[in-house]
């Protein structure tokens, strides 16, 4: 038998709600046409404006083949968005005729932010360059120095090296997370880790593995430990994970449980897990 998709067109299930022949299932339709069609548009006016510098809405209505109301409207919401702002008014122009200056907007920051970049192509070139001219060691002290950029904007995060460690990791977490590294703190029989759902610089660090060793010894200064990182996006793995040991967690005989990235089991033992540090990320 033939299989036609219109077939289900009726056809009722419980978690998908109305069937798709049914009048909710149209609305829900039709305002999800409407919205991808308003976002659609919103695109193109801020990108006319990337393309053209700042733009009154007559101009960009002009330029559209669209009402100057209506662009209007997606100027007030790119505005509310953070994504354009009011600058200067420009000179009358052939669009707006003689009288008074038509307000104009131009992208903010965030706004020309928002478009693709090629940062991570600019940092590898540049760092190969560096690599070329200086050798290893000065990518390796770059790397410091970036490292400990990072931990002195950390470091007002946490609290004193006298409380536990999982509050110390916890505010480890939250000020990453602040930094853009969607962190957060997983406890595992070995101690605690933090994970970083997120690196800014993982294309990067993918060919200059020196990134992830001194973000690692920054760690340490923060913690005033020894930590391990056991795994890293920039190798691969969907998550970086550094731990370090809770030394109130030993096992009952009195023997440390091998560090494992969280959800990973580990057995226990006498020897201690190899960080993936030597590893090429």
């Amino acid at each position: 038998m033939k299989f036609n998709p219109g077939s289900l067109s009726g056809v009722r299930h419980p978690e998908l709600g109305a069937p798709t022949g049914e009048p909710g299932h149209r609305e829900s339709t039709r305002e999800s046409t409407r919205e991808s069609t308003r976002d659609s548009t919103r695109d193109t006016v801020a990108r006319t404006v990337l393309e053209r510098g700042p733009q009154s809405a007559a101009d960009i209505a002009q330029a559209l083949g669209l009402s100057a109301a209506g662009v209007r409207r997606h100027l007030d919401a790119l505005v509310s968005d953070g994504i354009l702002e009011q600058c200067a008014p420009r000179r009358p122009s052939s669009v707006t005729g003689p009288g008074r200056p038509a307000r104009a907007y131009q992208l903010t920051d965030a706004g020309r932010a928002s478009f693709p970049h090629a940062y991570d192509d600019l940092a590898t070139t540049a760092l190969r360059y560096l690599n070329e001219t200086g050798g290893a060691d000065a990518v390796t002290h770059f790397a410091d120095h970036r490292a400990a950029m990072l931990a002195r904007s950390l470091a007002p995060s946490l609290p004193a090296s006298t409380v536990d460690p999982a509050t110390q990791a916890d505010a480890l977490a939250v000020a990453l997370t602040g930094q853009g590294y969607a962190a957060n703190v997983q406890s595992t029989p070995a101690g605690v880790q933090i994970c970083q759902h997120h690196c800014p610089v993982a294309h990067v660090a993918a060919q200059f593995p020196q990134l992830c060793e001194a973000e690692t010894r920054a760690f340490e200064q923060l913690l005033g430990t020894n930590v391990q990182r056991l795994a890293t996006i920039a190798h691969g793995d969907g998550v970086c994970t550094t731990h370090f040991a809770d030394r109130s967690r030993v096992s009952p005989a009195g023997v440390s449980v091998p560090a494992s990235p969280a959800g990973v089991s580990a057995t226990v033992s006498t020897t201690t897990a190899k960080s993936p540090s030597g590893r090429n990320r």
